[in-house]
This record gives C-alpha cells, structure tokens and sequence, in this order.
C-alpha cells in the first residue's frame, strides 16, 4: 500500500465530497475501517466519475486505482456502466481551453508527451473490469457508440479515437464485428458526404494558390540555397495534407484501418492464414451491410481490395461472393446491379488477379448472359428497359469494362488462342440481342469496347451505336436563368467503385496492387482504327495499353462526338478511361 508521502506527491489530489483525500479513505479501508470506502463508491456511481484525474499520476497511483477499480465492479456491479463511460472518455486527447477575446476556445492537447502510455492504461483498466465482470463487452459497446467523436472534431481527436476503438478489438475479440461496422459505418457517412469532385477542386485550388505564393516569393527573394532545401522540405511533408478538410480526416482514418488489417493478419511479418480468414468473415459481413447498399461511395470500399491482395484465394472468394450476389434473383436489383459493378471494377482493377481467374469470371458472366437472352426470347418482355432487365445490363457492362482493361492480357503471348477464347464469347449475340445493352451501357465503355472489338473482329458495334444516337431522346430541365440544359443520364445509374483512390496517405497501401488507365495516344487511336490482318504473328501486340505500371495521372480526353455531349460517364475521374469514340473509318 502506498504511504501518505508517496501519494501526496503525485499530484493533483483528489478531494472526496465527505472530506479527506482518496489515500486516507484507502488508508483506512487497508486497516478495516470500511465506511468511508462505501461513501466512496457511493460518489463514484454519478457522472463526477469522469473527473477524476487517476490517468496523469504517479505508476504506484494508476496501480492502486485499477486494483480498487476491479474491486468496486466486482463487488457491485451497478457501477460497471459509471466505470466504462469513465474509461473511455479518456479515449481521445485532453481538452485544453484557450481564452482569446473573452471567448473560451476548446480543443484536444495533442502536445501531450504521455498521450500513448495514458491509452495504454486506460485499456489495462477496460481488461481489468472484463476480468472480473464477463459481461462488460455487452455493455461496452453502446458506450463505444455513443462516444464516438463529431466529424467536425479535430483529426487528432478522431484518429486516437479510432485507434482505441481497433486496439480493443484485440482483447475483446467478440467484440471485433460490432466495432469495425461501427468505424466503416461511420468512415462510410464521411466519405459519400465527400464527393470525389469536391475533392478534386479542392485540390486544385491549392495547387493554384502555392504556384501564384511560390511565384510572387520568387520575385521578390533570391533565397540562399540551403533555405531552399529547408522550403522543399515543408513542402514535401505538407504536401501529404489533402486541402479538403473532410477529405483529410478520411485520409488519415483510412491509413489507421489499412494498418490494422495488415497487422492482424501478419504475425512475424508472415501471413498468418487463421487469422486472414476470421478478418475476411468480419469485414465481408460488413460490406454486404454497409458498403454494397451504397450508392458512389469513393474510398471505403478499398478495404477489401487492400484485404484480398494478401492471397488469391481471398480474391477468388470475395470474387465468388459478388457474383452469388449478381446471379441470386431473390436480392434486389440494385444490390444484383452494383455486385456487377463490383466484380467489374475489381477484376478491371486488381494487378493481384491473374488471367486465369479474369478468364473464369468472364465465363461465368458470358454465359449467364447467354442464357439470359435465350429465356428472354421465350418471353414477352423482350425490349430494351432498365427497370426490367437492370442485372443483364450491369452485367453486360461489367464484361465490357473487364475487355477493356484486360484484353492486352487475354492476347498476351499466343494471339491466335486469345482470339479464339475471345470469339467463343460470342459478344455478336449479346450485342446484337433485342435487349440492346449498347443503348444502356455507359458511353464510354460502350465507344472502347467497340474500337476493340473491330480491331480484333470480334463484332462489329458502330452500326448499332449510330441507330442509338438516332433514336436517343435528351432530357432536358430549366437550368440557371431559364436556359434549357441536357441532363447527365445514366440509365443503370452505375459506378465503378474501384475507380482511382486519390486520398494522398493511404493511396500508398493500395498503388501497388492497383491498375491506372493510360490516356492514349493518336498512335493508338490510328492501330484502334486498324482492323488486325489474317496474316497476323502470333505474338504481335495490340498497342492498346502500354503494360500494366501506371505511369500517368492525368488523361486526355479525345474526339468527343454528339454522343458523349449527351451523355457523360462517371469515368472522368483520374486514371479512368475517358469518354471518347473511335469512329470508323470511312
């Protein structure tokens, strides 16, 4: 037991509303004078529980406090709800108040030298209180939820927040499900009320904002060499800030979850394979909760791409998920319509993915659209509408997408039995069906698909594509000052939710297993003109992509037609194919 002296000098002291300090009553508790121990507990079952400083005193302090915090919950526990709520307030930062203008200014003490002991305390003290009361993750967890930090917090706030919400799941692992739905949950709140343009312009702004800052400091300084290099420096370090501040506290979280998922399934820096699979259950039981029945969101999502790049066999069930999703007619048609997205966008985008499995997909896919048409044609709904047919046309334009950005790699080697593979496809019969999912399909994978299709003379679109444009109505609405506007329509209402990641930090994790769009050139566009000859070798290339490591951010929009003046894709974004169209040659 500690002595008066040794308490007394860790401060602060604590006063106790009967009087007397809290090493006197545990003092005399030691001795068997229990009264003013049970007034103690008394006090301690209101909400003044919060206020008592036990975090930033003496190691002999801490130790006492969590002994008798055990003792006080185990002995009645009525003060189990008290005791968590304590526990985790001290979860995010110290406030500190600052008094500017007669105004109290609150914010979190992120100087706080002892901030990672005080966490680390803080969670022997929740598995001492779980010791003794095995009930405590049941009553924990709404604790945890309503806790949880106002975005508009700081992101210091919100990062230690989350950081001891992940170090929990550690100790408690019943607990692991709840938790990481919680933090998606909320990860998924900021990041749809972050638009991906938004961001973008943001961005922009800033950059237009340091080059006119940089250029007015050239004209008036002739800095010395080494203030340079100091310059180029803070440059560098707050180069990583994303100007949207949204956008920055998503970027950091981010980083945080890819952390964690990386350090649970590694053990020694070797895949642990156990461990993999019990987070994959977890986090795709999230995904089918939170993720797949949200429309457009950027970045989130990303956390199972991270995950399935650990091992093909991931990628292959995460695969094989999506597509029970996309087949099964008892889901609805918007979750069968954005597992398609889903599938094409990852196969599209995951370097980890071998053609193998991309050949396997487009098997599965091919000839469930094959048999789709065939009972369609028994029917009488044989007509081109959305609302019927929605998972055959995100079907349809999720095989379209997979070609575009995989068909390089399906030719790749033999050309003569690539092009055999290709043509039993039979892509003629998809696109020349009643359905017609040329009409629906977003333009500018409809425009790729067709200058690669003729190229390898697999079908022939353009016919098809001008009879749509003929027959295509605009919709148009008053706009701004009564001028008439055509609107964006996108029949499916699709994205491709793997679509470049551009939050600065936690881009780094997913960049090396990702496959960027390279903008093409008019050498390009002039051999996508070209339809292939008979007397082809069979290892000639197609010239279409330019190899599988991205070297280029910024795309070129090229030859922009009446068609895509009605309609513009989602695609625009960074490292995705343009729109364009690749007429044929006259």
């Amino acid at each position: 037991m500690l002595g008066g002296d040794e308490f007394i000098s860790s401060p602060p002291k604590k006063t106790v509303r009967f009087g007397g300090t809290l090493t006197d009553i545990l003092m005399k508790y030691e001795k068997g004078e229990t009264t003013d121990f049970e007034l103690l507990k008394h006090q301690l079952s209101d909400p003044d529980i919060k206020k008592l400083p036990w975090l930033r005193r003496s190691r002999e302090v801490v130790e006492e406090y969590l002994g008798f915090l055990g003792n006080l919950v185990s002995a009645q526990t009525v003060h189990l709800r008290p005791c968590l709520r304590m526990i985790v307030l001290q979860f995010v930062p110290p406030r500190i108040t600052i008094r500017e203008d007669d105004v109290d200014i609150s914010d979190s003490d992120d100087d706080d030298e002892n901030l990672s002991e005080n966490f680390n305390t803080c969670h022997r003290a929740l598995q001492t209180v779980a010791r003794y009361v095995p009930s405590t993750p049941q009553f924990l967890m709404p604790i945890l939820v309503e806790n949880f930090p106002f975005f508009n917090k700081s992101e210091r706030t919100l990062e230690c927040y989350v950081h001891n919400l992940l170090q929990v799941t550690v100790y408690l692992p019943t607990l692991r499900l709840q938790i990481l739905e919680l933090i998606i949950e909320k990860l998924l709140k900021l990041d749809v009320s972050t638009p991906q343009q938004d961001i973008e312009d943001a961005e922009e702004n800033a950059n237009n904002s340091d080059n006119e800052e940089k250029s007015t400091e050239e004209g008036l300084f002739d800095m010395e060499e080494d203030e340079e290099r100091k310059g180029n420096k803070v440059v560098s370090s707050s180069s990583e800030r994303m100007a949207h501040p949204l956008a920055e506290r998503l970027d950091i979280l981010m980083t945080i979850l890819f952390s964690y998922i990386k350090d649970v399934c590694h053990v020694n820096g070797k895949l642990d394979i156990s461990n993999t699979k019990d987070l994959y259950r977890d986090l795709v039981s999230v995904f089918d909760k939170l993720i797949l029945p949200t429309h457009a969101s950027c970045h989130v999502q990303y956390f199972m791409f991270y995950l399935c790049s650990f091992k093909l066999g991931l990628a292959e069930a995460f695969l094989d998920h999506l597509w029970k999703k996309l087949h099964d007619p008892n889901n609805a048609s918007v979750i069968r319509q954005t597992a398609g997205s889903y599938i094409g966008s990852f196969l599209a985008r995951a370097k980890f993915i071998p053609v193998v499995t991309v050949k396997a997909c487009l098997d599965l896919l091919v000839n469930w659209i094959h048999k789709y048409i065939d009972n369609q044609d028994k029917g009488a709904n044989v007509y081109c509408d959305v609302a019927l047919h929605g998972p055959f046309y995100s079907t349809c334009q999720t095989v379209f997408y997979t070609l575009i950005f995989r068909h390089k790699q399906l030719l790749d080697g033999n050309l003569r039995k690539g092009l055999s593979y290709l043509q039993s496809l039979n892509f003629e019969r998809i696109v020349m069906c009643q359905l017609n999912p040329l009409k629906i399909c977003i333009p500018s994978v409809v425009n790729l698909f067709a200058a690669i299709t003729r190229k390898y003379q697999l079908v022939f679109c353009y016919t098809i594509i001008e009879r749509n444009n003929r027959q295509f109505l605009p919709v148009v609405r008053s706009g701004s000052g009564g001028d008439l506007v055509q609107t964006c329509t996108n029949p499916l209402d699709s994205f491709f939710p793997f679509d470049p990641y551009i939050l600065k930090r936690s881009k780094k994790t997913i960049e090396p297993f990702y496959q960027f769009w390279e903008e093409l050139s008019a050498e390009d566009l002039e051999n996508l003109k070209k339809p292939i000859k008979k007397g082809t070798s069979e290892d000639e290339d197609d010239d279409f992509l330019k190899g599988e490591t991205p070297q280029n951010d910024g795309v070129v929009g090229i030859a922009p037609n009446s068609y895509e003046s009605n309609t513009r894709s989602p695609l625009n974004s960074i490292g995705s194919p343009p729109d364009c169209y690749v007429p044929y040659p006259q």
